[in-house]
């Protein structure tokens, strides 16, 4: 059984996804995921309406709780908690989530909706018809004829081979006839019966039945909620069925402007106006505009119009003043000032104001007013003046209406009567006025204005109602009859004056019988159809359609739903097809101005480009476009042959088959009827279908027109949905000639058709012309059918008064299945086992269309299968060409996984990475892959091409680079085998595999290159990415995505590099020992691995190995990950090099090392602490032998073991040259080590201040921690001078210290480290400093030195350097006496290493200031952005004259560095554990503030083609050109938060689910 595809959605706070179209299948799984801005959020709740099995009734409202599950051990981390819909039933459903706990859809944080495809399926067997097979043809019911003549008008479409007949309404049809003015809902149309058979709806099911049975042919119809017709007589019966005068009042000012066109109508019929220049016969642009002027200035201004919306000033005035009179008066200011409110019953004059606000502003008293009959005259002229005022606003606003309506009414009889392309009617009459009323108005009310206006304010007035229409341009979700919508007013509606539009309301409530009479229809409609059309969709009320159709769907579940939209917008068009689970839009090729367009249309609606990449089983839920129904032409629009050509509808038709989505024809196209079947005119029947030759009229056969040739169409349209035919290629090889290859990626067989078309008539029918040859890849094996139109003058086409003809003097001359040699239309040359044809065009007439069928050379046929067999070692689901699976374990002597099986991480190193130093350092020829046209991959190794697969292949951009070098040669296949193949045991059998997958490849077709290419590289990465895992720790192997994506930074950044070994250890080092490589043919050396600072800068030689970047590194990528013996080999390799009390900064293989730097030491100790307590025996280090290179500071280097000492002593030695101070210049100081340094600055000084017991060192012009940048600007004047000197305590070293002395004395403590103490020279004296007491003097100082209160305190230390409260110095008696203030992220590291030396409240508050002042999206400032010197975006390419910046001068004062934003996190959670003993809920909220954060960083992890994190970002995690894209402490600190997230106890979780059965209360 293949495993089902799932599908991820990600959930992310606060949005809604109500206009994006997501697509799914039965089958299938839906996973939903939390995005970054979800991962603080404790109590996520996700509902569905999807139930969890089919046997449960769908309902809309009810809702479903989903369970978050995991895969994954890991608790904190959410990156991989998913909850699961298992796709059961066709449909449209909706999602939601909120954030507070809450059920209730109307606390939804977020919703969205996907929509699953029907199952259709046709014969006695149910056979399936996926959607990409449906061929539709549409019919319209009325020219079917009585419904025992129905089966031989059908019988054409089935022997056409269409699978799906749409029919038009079956039900009565109103007074014009119009097959979509249905006159009852409920009844069959009487014309389908006979005098002596009345049939129902039960005898077209039984058809329908045997269609669907016996023919295979599936039947749909319309379903027409929008309106009905003006005859219906039930809505006389229940007039509040439609919006009518009564129910809608503000539609009778539009009413009576209708009634005022109407009668001028008549008047220009009758000659009334020909004096103003109006004659009865409208036929210019002058007529028009004396129609206009008349109405403007004599119809329209008598009438009044604006009276209904106006307020009686006199009437209002009268009342006011007895209202003075009465002493009336208002002390509460109403809520808005005066405005005129109207009247709801509309009637002229009645509208008002509020009179509270006319007594509160206008009674009142005036200045130089006396007398009170003087008072009351005052306030009712200003009274009179603002309404007034008022009126004539409101005046000026309706008139501005009547205006548009006066344009729009012009225009409207222009296109009846003037326009070229119009209706041309002539003359205006009774019966065609100007333009046709928006109401039905029944006749007994007709009369003269004032009548009817009367009318109006009558009983009568439920009998005026609104006739229905669509308003272009206009908001689909809103419906243009209610009240607030002007369209009738103005005449923006398109109308349809034999139908009248309902009025639903919005609940069932509202109008009960329309509801209740609409279902019904909808019920007796589903029960007979397989699919609907939705008429007039984008108008109708979306909750009633929403209403109906799931009653629908109670019927037929897997009902096919189709419609066509004129929203404005796709994304309109989406909310549309999601809330009613429409399954696809209706598409016309007519609408394609030329042969490019139509091509186009074919390439946008369905399938994937050719040759395109496997993709995973699991991936993103992505948009989709809405699956198209392409008609070549539909029924509604005009005829093709008018509009183009009858050459023409061939060749298009055939276009239109090639298409990878649904197609459909409109009955009369493939007999080529000239003129449109007009839904309303239309009056005569079909042809039937005839099993005999040369039938007459009223029959037809496969011969007439292009009836043959659709049919070969069609069914080679279905043959290739079915088959798997799913990508696809459009060539436009000229104006007139398009070809649509369809490719079947499992056979890698393909079909291509070309066609000419002839969009206009053309010149010479018969003439070819110059038709470019085409290639086709593969080998054409056969010719499917070759076909053209041609013309007769044996035949006149004379319209037939009776049933509907078509052209007899076209016809089609078809040649189905000829072999090649005798094809007419082109000559093929195919060579044995090429990869392609070539084919020239002879005779490519215009309508003349050619099919091919190609497949693969034996040669690429064979080495597609070998490939598939390889690779289904991956799992992929690989299948041979006849559908078995290929995967045979004993198939290749070198089964790829039991190779993988022997790799060690090692060894994966070389595999999977190494970027272009490392590689090159190996002396074997390789670097980096470059690909033309892009750059050099990343990695030499397998994730370096992955890291550009992962863009290229979701996308399937067979158009990049890589992708072309792929087509043009074999070379980086190659290159992936060679590389691996010149080292030795099992790297190199990895290569000899690779190497004879990949000369498979070479054999394919080159336009399969990539496909393959990707399928094996990736399979493979999959492998040999689980088998890494498998090595590493449980923490790592069992952990999340996001713990894994980091732990792979141990593989990438932790490697052997022949010019960056690590010293020799010692030679009796008890075991294991480290294994050995060949570097040159005789020479072996020790093969322990190091660690990378960051690539690609740091890779290799000297710059590769910092004593400080290792050790703040190590704990992360090779403690937690599970490597100890790598871990063990670096500290003890390191430990060989302490010279001077120091480890050394640069490596340099030992022998070249610089001691420059005063906290790689202590960073190193750390390291070993780290080693002891996490690794099981990992005390045992202690005793491990150490081989010293420099058993005394001044000696050269020693030979390999001359010098061992247990590792505790070396330990013992750093802390004592720490405890009696040290002072040295650098050996070999001068520009031969660093060009940039002064002469001061080679002088190392470092030791322990005793009155604090803080370590202390360097001076005003080296740097010895990490912020190590040395100016080297002579033209800014900046060389030579360090950045950041950070001389005196160093606040990261004093934790460090203090971290190491406590674990010290713990473990003399306990008998496992031979030393207690240190010999000290303090106040004149030499004594025993112990471990405890050195730790105790800095624990009493360290507050007292480093924190600066939030108030000011009395005795402070310069306090006037004070710039920030609140906060940890940076460092204590520093040269440059500021910096000792500046707040920088180093206090972190120290809270992280010895948090007690910190007042938990003063670190808490300290925090806070980090997280205002520092934090940046992914690193920490390295400086405070109010201090003068910093400057947040590093370039060292800098060139200016502004020393800050020049040549990267600011490198750490104020780009922000990831590393220290672990330690940050890290110190959050530690103190706010602490602290939420006293302040429940801290913790908390700092881990969901502290999850959501680290989703930055899964991102960028996720997203980098180094797969790593950077090592800085500019000022506000902008993008750094100059920082290293992989960093190795970065990735450690960040895995180390993981790993505390994971070990803190008051975890929140997300809401579960306690059963399946849990329901959210029905909305």
């Amino acid at each position: 059984m293949p495993s089902s595809q799932v599908r991820v959605l990600t959930l992310n706070k606060s949005e809604s996804r109500q206009h994006v179209l997501y697509r799914l299948e039965k089958g299938w799984s839906l996973h939903f995921v939390l995005g970054p801005s979800l991962h603080a959020c404790e109590s996520i709740r996700i509902f569905c309406n999807h139930p969890f099995n089919s046997s449960t009734r769908y309902s809309r409202n009810t809702f479903y709780e989903l369970e978050w599950q995991s895969q994954t051990t890991t608790k904190s981390d959410l990156h991989d908690v998913f909850a699961q819909v298992q796709i059961v039933i066709a449909g449209s459903f909706n999602y939601f989530f909120t954030i507070d706990g809450s059920d209730k859809p109307e606390n939804a944080n977020g919703e969205g909706y996907f929509i699953v495809d029907p199952t259709l399926s046709v014969g006695y067997e149910d056979d399936e018809i996926t959607l990409d097979c449906i061929q539709c043809q549409s019919v319209l019911a009325k020219c079917l004829g009585p419904l025992d003549e129905w089966e031989g008008r059908l019988r054409v479409a089935k022997e056409t081979g269409y699978n799906i007949v749409h029919i038009t309404p079956i039900q009565e049809l109103g007074q014009s006839n119009s097959s979509y003015s249905i006159r009852d809902q409920l009844k069959l149309n009487p014309i389908f019966s006979r005098s002596l058979k009345v049939y129902d709806f039960d005898d077209v099911e039984n058809l329908v039945g045997k269609m669907k049975n016996e023919w295979k042919v599936l039947a749909m119809t319309d379903l027409v909620f929008n309106h009905t017709a003006d005859d219906s007589p039930w809505l006389q019966q229940h007039p509040e069925c439609a919006y009518n005068l009564e129910n809608t009042p503000h539609l009778k000012p539009a009413f009576i402007l209708d009634r005022i066109f109407q009668h001028f109508s008549q008047e220009v019929a009758s000659e009334k106006w020909v004096s103003k220049g109006i004659p009865a016969k409208i036929n210019s642009e002058s007529h028009l505009h004396a129609i206009q002027h008349v109405l403007m200035t004599e119809v329209i201004p008598q009438h009044m119009l604006h009276e209904f919306y106006t307020v009686d000033i006199e009437d209002t005035l009268k009342s006011f003043k007895k209202g003075i009179q009465d002493n009336r008066t208002v002390s509460v200011k109403p809520s808005q000032r005066l405005t005129i409110i109207q009247d709801p019953e509309f009637r002229r004059n009645k509208s008002r104001v509020d009179m509270d606000a006319v007594f509160y502003y206008f009674n009142t008293d005036r200045p130089g007013v006396f007398s009170r009959e003087e008072r009351i005259r005052v306030c009712c002229e200003d009274l009179k003046r603002t309404l007034t005022e008022l009126n004539e606003a409101r005046i000026a606003e309706i008139s501005g209406h009547i205006q548009v309506a006066v344009t729009n009414y012009v225009a409207n009889a222009k296109w009846r009567f003037v326009n070229p392309d119009g209706e041309k009617l002539g003359t205006v009459t009774m019966k065609e006025p100007l333009m046709h009323s928006y109401f039905v108005f029944p006749a007994k009310l007709v009369g003269s204005l004032e009548k009817e206006e009367k009318a109006v304010f009558s009983d009568n007035a439920k009998f005026i109602m609104a006739s229905n229409g669509w308003v272009l341009g206009d908001n689909p979700l809103r419906n243009f009859a209610e009240a607030g919508s002007n369209v009738y007013l103005r005449r923006e509606l398109i109308v349809w004056g034999d139908s009248v539009k309902l009025r639903y309301g919005n609940t069932e409530a509202d109008c009960p019988y329309l509801w209740q009479r609409m279902r019904d229809y909808t019920i007796t409609t589903v029960r007979i159809f397989h699919a609907i059309r939705l008429d007039n969709c984008h108008s109708t009320p979306i909750h009633v359609a929403e209403y109906m159709l799931d009653a629908a769907r109670q019927i037929r579940p897997d009902l096919y739903v189709v419609a066509e939209l004129f929203t404005g917008g796709e994304h309109l068009d989406n909310i549309f097809m999601n809330r009613l689970g429409i399954n696809s839009l209706i598409r016309e090729g007519l609408n394609a101005w030329d042969a490019h367009e139509l091509g186009r249309l074919v390439h946008r609606f369905g399938g994937l480009p050719v040759g395109s990449f496997i993709q995973p089983r699991v991936r993103p839920l992505v948009p989709s476009v809405a699956h198209a129904l392409l008609f070549d032409q539909t029924h509604d629009n005009p005829c093709p042959i008018e509009k183009r050509s009858a050459y023409d509808c061939f060749a298009s038709s055939a276009l239109i088959s090639m298409a990878c989505c649904a197609s459909g024809s409109n009955r009369g196209y493939d007999q080529l009827v000239p003129h449109h079947i007009h839904v309303v005119d239309e009056n005569r029947k079909y042809t039937s279908w005839a099993d005999w030759d040369m039938p007459d009229t009223p029959y037809i056969n496969a011969t007439f027109s292009i009836t043959r040739g659709k049919t070969l169409l069609n069914t080679l349209h279905y043959e290739l949905g079915r088959n798997g035919f799913n990508q696809v290629y459009v060539d436009q090889m000229d104006r007139d000639v398009v070809s649509v290859t369809r490719h079947n990626p499992q056979t890698h067989e393909s079909v291509v058709l070309v066609a000419r078309t002839a969009f206009s008539k053309p010149f010479n029918p018969e003439e070819t012309g110059y038709v470019r040859p085409i290639t086709i890849q593969g080998k054409v094996v056969e010719i499917l059918f070759e076909g053209s139109v041609h013309h007769t003058d044996a035949y006149k086409y004379v319209k037939n008064p009776e049933y509907i003809n078509g052209l007899p003097d076209y016809f089609l001359d078809l040649q189905p299945r000829i072999p090649i040699q005798e094809s007419k239309m082109v000559d093929v040359e195919t060579a044995d086992d090429t990869e392609t044809s070539n084919i020239t065009f002879k005779r490519f007439t215009p309508g003349s269309v050619i099919a091919f069928r190609s497949t693969l050379p034996t040669v690429s046929h064979k080495a597609i299968l070998d490939i598939r067999r390889g690779i289904s070692q991956f799992g992929y689901l690989m299948r041979s060409y006849s559908g078995k699976t290929v995967f045979d374990e004993t198939w290749d002597k070198s089964n790829f996984r039991a190779i993988v099986s022997h790799l060690t991480l090692a060894e994966l190193n070389i595999v999977l990475y190494r970027c272009d130093p490392e590689e090159k350092a190996d002396g074997n020829g390789f670097g980096a892959y470059h690909v033309p046209g892009v750059s050099d991959m990343v990695y030499c190794g397998l994730r370096g091409v992955m890291s550009m697969l992962a863009d290229i292949r979701p996308n399937n951009d067979l158009g990049h680079p890589l992708c072309k070098n792929l087509r043009d040669g074999d070379w980086l296949p190659q290159y992936i085998a060679k590389r691996l193949k010149v080292h030795s045991g099992t790297v190199a059998d990895l290569g000899k595999w690779f190497e004879e997958i990949t000369t498979h490849l070479s054999h394919a077709p080159r336009y399969l290159i990539p496909c393959y290419f990707d399928a094996i590289v990736t399979g493979a990465y999959v492998v040999l990415r689980e088998q890494a895992l498998s090595l590493m720790s449980e923490f790592v192997h069992d952990g999340s995505t996001f713990v894994q994506a980091l732990a792979l930074g141990s593989i990438q950044l932790c490697g052997f590099v022949k010019n960056a070994k690590l010293p020799p250890l010692a030679p009796d080092l008890a075991p294991p020992k480290p294994s050995t490589i060949e570097i040159e043919e005789g020479k072996e050396v020790e093969a322990c691995l190091t660690l990378a600072a960051g690539f690609p800068h740091f890779a290799s030689g000297f710059m590769r190995n910092w004593g400080r970047d290792t050790f703040i590194a190590l704990r992360g990528l090779l403690l937690l990950t599970g490597r100890f013996q790598e871990a063990r080999y670096i500290i003890l390799g390191y430990a060989g090099c302490l010279r001077h009390g120091l480890i050394p900064n640069l490596l340099n293989e030992g022998t070249g090392a610089r001691y420059n730097c005063r906290d790689a030491v202590w960073w190193w100790m750390q390291s070993i602490q780290d080693y002891c307590t996490m690794v099981p025996d990992g005390i045992a280090i202690l005793q491990d032998k150490v081989a010293r290179l420099y058993p005394t500071d001044d000696i050269e280097p020693q030979i390999e073991g001359e010098t061992v000492q247990p590792l505790h002593d070396v330990i013992q030695e750093a802390l004592q040259h720490h405890a009696q101070g040290c002072c040295f210049r650098e050996r070999n100081a001068g520009p031969s080590i660093d060009q940039n340094m002064s002469d001061k600055g080679f002088n190392v000084e470092y030791g322990v201040k005793w009155d604090t017991g803080f370590v202390y060192g360097g001076n005003d012009m080296n740097c010895g921690t990490w912020m190590d940048k040395m100016g080297s600007s002579a033209k800014a004047g900046n060389k030579g001078k360090p950045a950041t000197p950070r001389d005196g305590s160093a606040v990261e070293l004093v934790g460090l210290s203090a971290s190491a002395l406590k674990w010290l004395h713990k473990l003399h403590s306990d008998g496992k480290y031979p030393y207690s103490s240190v010999t000290v020279s303090y106040n004149d004296t030499r004594k025993m400093m112990t471990f405890l007491e050195w730790r105790e003097k800095i624990h009493q100082n360290f507050e007292k030195c480093f924190w600066v209160h939030h108030t000011p305190q009395s005795g402070e230390e310069t306090p006037e350097l004070i710039a920030r409260r609140g906060i940890y110095k940076d460092s204590y008696w520093a040269t440059q006496f500021w910096a000792n203030f500046q707040l920088r992220p180093n206090f972190l590291v120290a809270m992280v290493v010895a948090p007690d030396l910190f007042t938990p409240e003063n670190a808490w508050t300290a925090l806070n200031m980090a997280q205002e002042v520092l934090l940046g999206p992914l690193g920490m400032k390295t400086l405070d952005p109010s201090d003068w010197s910093y400057a947040g975006d590093y370039n060292n390419a800098n060139d200016s004259g502004d020393s800050k910046v020049a040549n990267g001068f600011n490198y750490h004062m104020g780009p922000e560095w990831i590393w220290p934003i672990g330690y940050f996190f890290r110190a959050k959670l530690y103190f706010a554990k602490v602290l939420d003993r006293k302040c429940p809920g801290m913790l908390r909220e700092t881990l969901g503030f502290i999850k959501t954060r680290l989703s930055r960083h899964y991102e960028e992890v996720m997203k980098s083609p180094w797969q790593s994190l950077p090592e800085l970002t500019n000022s506000d995690g902008t993008f750094c050109h100059d920082s290293c894209p992989a960093q190795a402490w970065s990735v450690a600190s960040i895995l180390e938060v993981l790993h505390d997230l994971e070990h803190i106890d008051d975890r929140p979780g997300l809401a579960r689910t306690k059963s399946e059965e849990q329901l959210v209360a029905p909305v």
